[in-house]
């Protein structure tokens, strides 16, 4: 029997044949790896694109110090060389002029001015004393911002102190906030600051004065007049309240006819003539009783007096 026959007679026979074996692999370790649980709950984190950042600026900053140092003030080669160091430290000031972003200034502004306490601290600073340049950099331009708010951008200028209570306040009212989910009483800022509720309402009243609001410009929002409209002016009819009331004292004092005479010619601006014909007594009379009333009225004024 040929070995072309054996398989049809295996058949015949029942005999099943044995399954063949799947090919070898060759393991995977980095796939197993990869999927290993614990692994997967606890990557390595990867450093961010900032920390480089900032520690290439710190590397560069240290590099430009060294340089800086070996080089002469005045020379243009120095000049390079610190413009290189402003410009690499710009991030800087960037964040510190960021903290400012609710006074309502142009953040330009605050930059350029940032920018000049920058200046002063890389002309100031020391690479030998093993202090980061952040570090040393940081009080410089956050005090410069604060001064160019606290002498520039006020025009009404309130004591020191105030003003450095106004920024507890200002913190103490942010931090309750928070805590308590609705905006601090007076009261319970003065608790938080162990000061007086006066005192938290000048520092309120301070917080607000970094601008004088014209008296002539005109409301915003309500279309309502400027404030200069609204104020209260001298009314020069004033002046003449206590003169009528004296008047009115002194004419009760005249005769009958005398005040009679008086009404028709100043209340009711009739001539002499007509009083005349009115009372029935010549006008040469009138003229005299006039004359007798004004007499009276003078000496007993005690205003002319």
């Amino acid at each position: 029997m040929s070995a072309r026959t054996a398989p049809p007679q295996d058949q015949e026979s029942g005999q099943n044949p044995a399954p063949a074996s799947p090919p070898a692999r060759s393991p995977e370790p980095a796939r197993d790896a990869v999927q290993d649980p614990a692994a997967a709950r606890h990557p390595d984190p990867p450093p961010t694109q900032a920390r480089r950042r900032g520690a290439d600026t710190r590397a560069l900053t240290q590099v430009l110090f060294g340089q800086l140092k070996e080089l002469e003030p005045g020379t243009p080669e120095h000049a390079r060389v610190r413009a290189a160091l402003i410009e690499a430290n710009l991030p800087l000031v960037r964040y510190a002029a960021a903290r400012f972003r609710s006074r309502n200034e142009p953040m330009e502004d605050v930059v350029q001015v940032g920018t000049i306490g920058l200046i002063n601290a890389i002309d100031r600073f020391d690479p030998d004393r093993g202090v980061q340049f952040p570090t040393f950099a940081m009080p410089t331009v956050v005090g410069e911002i604060k001064r160019y708010f606290r002498d520039n951008v006020r025009t009404v200028h309130v004591p020191r102190r105030l003003h450095e209570l106004w920024v507890q306040v200002s913190g103490a009212t942010e931090d309750l906030t928070t805590a308590f989910g609705r905006s601090p009483s007076t009261a319970e800022i003065a608790e938080r600051l162990r000061i007086t509720e006066e005192e938290v309402l000048s520092c309120i009243e301070a917080g607000r004065s970094y601008h004088a609001t014209s008296l002539e410009a005109a409301q915003e929002g309500d279309g309502m007049p400027g404030l200069l409209d609204r104020l209260g002016y001298e009314d020069p009819a004033l002046d003449g309240v206590e003169h009528r009331d004296l008047v009115r004292h002194l004419l009760v004092q005249l005769p009958e006819r005398e005040q009679r005479i008086l009404l028709l010619r100043y209340y009711s601006n009739l001539t002499q003539s007509q009083i005349s014909a009115e009372l029935g007594v010549s006008q040469m009379h009138v003229s005299r009783l006039l004359a007798r009333s004004f007499q009276r009225l003078r000496s007993a004024n005690r205003i002319d007096a």
